[in-house]
């Protein structure tokens, strides 16, 4: 029988495997890799070389962008299911250029001093740990969003890039394309007037991942180092390739997938580099049941005192809001800004006459390699620290919900009474559900507890629970460290 090119890649990839698996088994530190803060220096003519980590979904974006560089090497192709890697070796290859290696255990690309940078694209749950690792061996990141699958892992990822003087981005790509830019700077201009709201819309209809039974395992994926820092669980199906999202162990709902992006942008406006006094989450996974752990609809409130940031999160058929379903509006006292998608938005007066379009695009992937050239990281469209706090905002609104009370959809939360913008956003999130064929009267959902927030500590004041679920319990080897 007349072998495949896929069969050709794989026993080319798994003979790649084993030398390099052979050469740097020493190197592992307790799971991890040893510290090499210093790492390559990258001379103005030289190649860099960057290892992509995780390559089925974003990861293939990351290795087919960094394949158009003239100045960029895709030296490694990371991934613990091979079967998904021949698809992105021939986004290299088709440009022309070798074939990168290929090494399932990332610690092995660590151990790696001819790698400069990693790009992680893995599940949530890897985010952190593999950032840290990476910038203790002396590696710059590129890390996928969120950050992190817990506040306090996006901290450590902080003080780690400030240690090891490491140049680290967050993927939060919008703030590299031109049109955010000139729409955020009009925001910020006083044009506006006062801006009282900005709302964070992720309109994304999810439809149910369905239940399924432990099963059988991909061939050659390692489901263990799948796991990494996440509990041992049984799997099956829904458990890997994109539905991971849905799963709390993994994931943090599109809350934290899609809605980062626009989370971020609305932080980005309101000019806030610290947490907010308060959050207040609710909704539920409503309309169907299934697998999914996560909420399909979710609405987050933060209150910054001056300023409020509402997050409402649609998986169910909807309309839009002003224009928008993935994006932004910003509700100023003499007129409001509406972002919609990635690169493109318009301003608006009171009465709804557009006065303003943006658009233009950008290269994130550009900026975060010409600060691994310059070493000037705050020259960084989504540095770390602002990848951290928008990823806590996300976190922040999934732990007030999932300490939340089974309440009836029926009546207005007492807390919202007399709050026009918490009113008016949850009227509309009742009438969305309607639309939708959820029981009013019958129907449920979860009202999250209302948590005051320490925004020196990044923690919560005098909530026990809450604070609890600022971490988790890790899965040895695979430790986020308490201190970098």
């Amino acid at each position: 029988m007349a072998r495949s090119r896929r069969d050709f890649l794989l026993d080319s990839m798994y003979a790649a495997t084993l030398a390099a698996t052979a050469s740097g088994a020493q190197a592992a530190v307790q799971g991890g890799v040893n510290p090499n803060p210093l790492g390559r220096k990258v001379g103005p003519n030289d190649q860099i070389r960057v290892a992509v980590i995780g390559v089925r979904g974003r990861g293939r974006d990351h290795v087919g962008s960094y394949a158009r560089m003239n100045d960029v090497t895709v030296a490694a192709i990371c991934d613990v299911d091979p079967n998904v890697v021949p698809g992105a070796m021939k986004l290299v290859t088709d440009r022309g250029k070798p074939q990168p290696k290929y090494v399932p255990d990332l610690r092995r690309i660590l151990d790696d001093k001819e790698i400069d940078a990693v790009s992680i694209a893995t599940p949530n749950h890897w985010h952190a740990l593999a950032a840290i690792w990476a910038m203790q061996a002396g590696k710059d990141v590129y890390v996928e969003k969120p950050v992190s699958h817990n506040v306090l892992e996006g901290r450590r990822i902080v003080e780690a890039a400030r240690k090891y003087g490491r140049v680290c981005q967050a993927s939060t790509q919008i703030r590299s394309m031109q049109g955010s830019i000139d729409a955020i700077h009009y925001v910020q201009s006083g044009k506006l007037g006062k801006v009282l709201v900005a709302r964070g819309l992720c309109y994304k209809p999810r439809a149910s991942i369905g239940k399924k039974e432990a099963g059988t395992q991909p061939q050659g994926l390692d489901y263990n180092l799948w796991l990494g820092p996440a509990p041992m669980r049984a799997f099956h199906q829904n458990r890997l390739h994109y539905n991971w999202h849905w799963m709390w162990d993994t994931g943090n709902g599109d809350l934290g997938n899609q809605g980062i992006h626009q989370m971020d942008v609305a932080r980005w406006g309101l000019q806030k580099r610290g947490l907010p006094k308060s959050v207040i989450g609710y909704g539920g996974r409503l309309g169907y049941e299934d697998d999914g752990e996560t909420p399909n609809s979710h609405v987050a409130l933060f209150d910054y005192g001056d300023a409020e940031l509402i997050f409402e999160t649609r998986g169910l058929p909807t309309k839009d809001f002003k224009g928008a379903r993935i994006g932004n509006v910003f509700h100023g006292t003499e007129g409001y800004v509406v972002l919609t998608g990635y690169s493109a938005g318009a301003a608006f007066d009171l009465d709804g006459k557009m006065v303003m379009k943006f658009e233009g695009g950008g290269d994130h992937y550009r900026n975060f390699l010409d600060c691994v050239r310059s070493r000037r990281w705050q020259e960084l469209h989504g540095e770390i620290e602002e990848g951290h706090l928008s990823s806590a905002l996300c976190h922040l609104g999934n732990i007030s919900y999932v300490l939340g009370d089974q309440t009836p959809l029926s009546s207005m939360p007492a807390a919202f009474e007399g709050e026009e913008a918490a009113s008016e956003t949850f009227g509309r999130f009742q009438q969305h559900l309607a639309e939708n064929g959820v029981n009013m009267q019958s129907g449920m959902y979860r009202l999250g507890r209302k948590l005051k927030i320490n925004t020196r500590r990044e923690n919560f004041s005098g909530d026990r629970d809450a604070n609890k679920l600022l971490t988790r319990e890790y899965r040895a080897p695979f430790v986020v460290p308490k201190e970098v």
